[in-house]
């Protein structure tokens, strides 16, 4: 809990949330903030962990649930409808403070017609502006009054531009302990104790694992070929990642044949020794469970060449624990996990990047410490957690004297 007192008064406080992701975001900064203003009203949009503490959602957060430039597209005149109507709504409304959760295709649109409109905004979690164009900060500082952000690299960056940032610590360094249990994990996954285990992750969405998932699944066959007793877990995401998995991995039965968990990839990784895994999201999850990993990835070459030809990638590593550990100062050039992208990307150079971790247990030592550093740094403050902290952020914005 914070040094901010409770305050006896009601605000009317609107959250705009995309995903499920920014559903749980929204749900602990609700909890944070009801703390503080126990009779605040909650409106905008939302999910069901946001409704469940007591969150008015005015329309349903698969309306923002978007993927991919033709899906949006195609959606574009619902969309435009939805944001036409929410900003009357809630320009009417005149809520003491709007947070828009990440979606910023969307949120940021809406927070800049806001602030004009004389509402203060919040817009919680930073596009990585660290890796893309840094210049795009300048544009989300036009649309919200306060940044808040995941990683504490980023508000030097919207410093360099004269935007309030904050760093709020990450979520998910609340929801792992600093000290992994192993041992928990495999007896909950029916693992044994005794042998090596190698977690797996394709992608957590159809087309990635469709794309990727061949030449992972692959790699750690080659793997167990020379790993005797290694056992390969691959968790499944939901019912249609699980079907296209099962369609890749096949009908073997054997202790080496991989086996599919419904859901529970934090489980998986916790009770591997090394995992092999799709850069993004995951990779921070892995590095939180203290996990060794190779991130592989591959997308297509015309977009790769349109990536580089604009000159749009601002650094050249790719996985969140190599840029975390660049930002924190352990070196311009250091590289904790091995990433294997684009022409890098196959089953041979996956398979040989893998079994080099298994086979060096004081890299892997050196590593686990190295990520249990980056876990305190991404916890922002140990009095505290993340939903609080944003929590006093917005408070603070909600108290300002206006203007």
């Amino acid at each position: 809990m914070s040094d901010i007192e409770v305050i006896r008064r009601a605000p009317t406080i609107a959250v705009i949330a995309g995903e499920d992701s920014g559903d749980q975001l929204g749900a602990d900064l609700i909890t944070a903030l009801r703390r503080r203003y126990p009779e605040a009203r909650f409106v905008g949009i939302g999910g069901a962990r946001m409704k469940a503490m007591g969150f008015d959602s005015w329309y349903d957060i698969k309306e923002l649930s978007l993927f991919g430039f033709a899906e949006v597209v195609s959606h574009l005149p619902r969309l435009l409808k939805l944001r036409k109507e929410l900003l009357a709504r809630l320009i009417a409304a005149r809520p003491d403070v709007v947070v828009g959760i990440d979606a910023p295709d969307f949120n940021l649109g809406v927070e800049k017609r806001l602030r004009e409109a004389g509402i203060r905004t919040v817009h919680y979690v930073s596009p990585s502006v660290w890796a893309w164009r840094e210049k795009r900060a300048e544009k989300i500082g036009r649309s919200a009054n306060r940044v808040l952000c995941l990683f504490p690299m980023e508000p030097a960056i919207y410093a360099r531009h004269g935007i309030d940032a904050r760093f709020v610590g990450h979520p998910l360094a609340d929801r792992f302990a600093l000290v992994s249990d192993r041992v928990g994990a495999r007896d909950f996954l029916g693992l044994p104790q005794n042998v090596p285990v190698l977690a797996v992750l394709p992608g957590s969405r159809g087309s990635e694992i469709k794309q990727l998932g061949t030449a992972f699944i692959a790699a750690a066959r080659k793997v167990a070929a020379q790993l005797p007793g290694l056992r390969i877990v691959i968790p499944a995401a939901n019912e249609r990642v699980h079907a296209t998995l099962k369609q890749l991995i096949g009908d073997a039965t054997d202790e080496s044949a991989p086996q599919l968990v419904d859901g529970h990839a934090h489980e998986a990784m916790l009770a591997a020794d090394v995992v092999l895994l799709a850069s993004g999201t995951a990779t921070l999850e892995a590095m939180l469970a203290k996990r060794p990993m190779v991130v592989g990835y591959r997308v297509s070459p015309v977009s790769y060449r349109i990536a580089r030809a604009m000159n749009m990638l601002k650094t050249d590593v790719y996985s969140l624990p190599n840029i975390l550990a660049r930002a924190s100062g352990m070196g311009d050039d250091v590289v904790l996990v091995p990433e294997l992208m684009q022409d890098d990307f196959t089953v041979d150079k996956l398979a040989d990047a893998t079994l080099s971790l298994f086979h060096d247990s004081e890299r892997r030592g050196a590593i686990v410490g190295a990520f249990e550093q980056l876990h305190l740094a991404l916890r922002g403050d140990l009095e505290g957690h993340a939903g609080d902290l944003a929590a006093d952020a917005v408070a603070e914005l909600i108290e300002a004297p206006r203007g």
